[in-house]
C-alpha cells in the first residue's frame, strides 16, 4: 500500500495534467491562450468553477467545455480576471498628470494603448483626464481585452450609481478638476457614461498571449494584468509592448508589476517609479548591439 503522501502527491500531479489538457482544449477549440498563465491562481479559478458546477474531476468539466460554448463562456469570466474602477490607484493618475501630460502636450496627436481594460472603468477614467488637460480631442485610445463579453460592457458604458458614488472620491484624489458627475447621466440605479468620452475610442479584442504588435504607441497602460502570467509570458508581453512604443513613449504597469531582470528592462527608465511609469530610452540597449 501506497503512503498516504505519494497518494496525495499523485492526485496532485493528475490534477496537474487534467488542468493543462483542460488550456490545451481552450486554445484549440476557441482560441484563448492560458497555458502560460500563472498556474497558482489558474488553479484556484478552475477547482471553484469545478466546485460550483458539481463536476467529480476536471476531466469532466473538460468534456463539458469542448461540447458547451455557454460553459465555455462561465469558464472564460472565471479565467479573466476583470478587477477594476474609476481612477483605481489614484496617486497613479495623478503622477500620470503630472509627469506624463506635459510631454504629450508636445505632440500633434497622441495614441493610447489599454491592454486588459475590462469592463472599461479605467478607460473612461484616462479619457476623463485627457479631456479635462485639453489633450482629448488630439487623442486616440485603444482599449483591448481578450474577453469579449467585457468588451461589450465597456463599449455600452454603463455602471451602478453605489459603484460611481465610490469612484467619485478617487477621481478627488486623482486630481480631477471638476466633478465626476460632469462625465455621466444617471437614469434608474445606473448611469450611462457621456457619450463624448467614447468618441476616440476603439474597443478590440486582442490576446497578450498570441497576438502581435498593436501600432505604434505613445502611451501602453497594461495594469495588473502581468501578475497573472507566468515569467516567460511576461518576457513575451514587454518585448511586445517595447516593438509597439514609439521611442521616448510611455509604459505604465502596476503597482505590484515590474521590469526588474526582465530582458526589456535596459529598454525602458523610470519616470515615476513609484507608479510604475516608465519611458522608452532613445536609443535601446539592444540596438547598440
Amino acid at each position: 500500500m501506497k503512503p498516504e503522501a505519494e497518494i496525495t502527491d499523485e492526485a496532485v500531479n493528475i490534477e496537474d495534467v487534467e488542468i493543462r489538457l483542460l488550456l490545451e482544449a481552450i486554445y484549440h477549440l476557441y482560441g484563448y491562450d492560458f497555458r502560460c498563465y500563472s498556474k497558482a491562481s489558474l488553479r484556484r479559478r478552475i477547482l471553484h468553477r469545478q466546485q460550483m458546477s458539481g463536476f467529480s474531476t476536471i476531466m469532466e468539466m473538460t468534456d463539458r467545455v469542448m461540447r458547451d460554448r455557454h460553459f465555455f463562456v462561465n469558464l472564460l469570466n472565471d479565467l479573466t480576471v476583470n478587477v477594476t474602477e474609476m481612477f483605481r490607484d489614484p496617486d497613479f493618475y495623478r503622477a500620470f498628470r503630472e509627469e506624463v501630460v506635459p510631454v504629450l502636450r508636445t505632440y500633434p496627436f497622441i495614441k493610447l494603448w489599454h491592454a486588459g481594460c475590462s469592463t472599461g472603468e479605467e478607460i473612461y477614467s484616462m479619457a476623463i483626464l485627457l479631456e479635462e488637460e485639453g489633450l482629448y480631442e488630439r487623442s486616440m485610445i485603444y482599449a483591448t481585452d481578450i474577453d469579449k463579453g467585457v468588451l461589450s460592457i465597456a463599449r455600452k458604458g454603463i455602471y451602478s450609481i453605489e459603484s460611481i458614488r465610490a469612484y467619485s472620491e478617487n477621481y478627488r484624489r486623482a486630481g480631477g478638476k471638476g466633478s465626476l458627475s460632469d462625465y455621466y447621466t444617471a437614469k434608474y440605479d445606473g448611469v450611462i457614461m457621456d457619450q463624448r468620452l467614447k468618441r476616440n475610442i476603439v474597443f478590440a479584442d486582442h490576446d497578450l498571449a498570441t497576438d502581435q504588435v498593436f501600432g505604434e504607441m505613445n502611451v501602453i497602460i497594461c495594469r495588473n494584468v502581468l501578475i497573472y502570467f507566468d515569467r516567460e509570458l511576461q518576457e513575451r508581453v514587454f518585448s511586445l509592448f517595447l516593438d509597439s512604443l514609439d521611442l521616448g513613449g510611455f509604459l505604465c504597469l502596476g503597482t505590484k508589476e515590474s521590469l526588474r531582470f526582465s530582458g526589456c528592462e535596459d529598454a525602458f527608465e523610470p519616470v515615476v517609479a513609484a507608479q510604475k511609469i516608465f519611458r522608452t530610452r532613445q536609443i535601446h540597449e539592444r540596438d547598440k548591439k
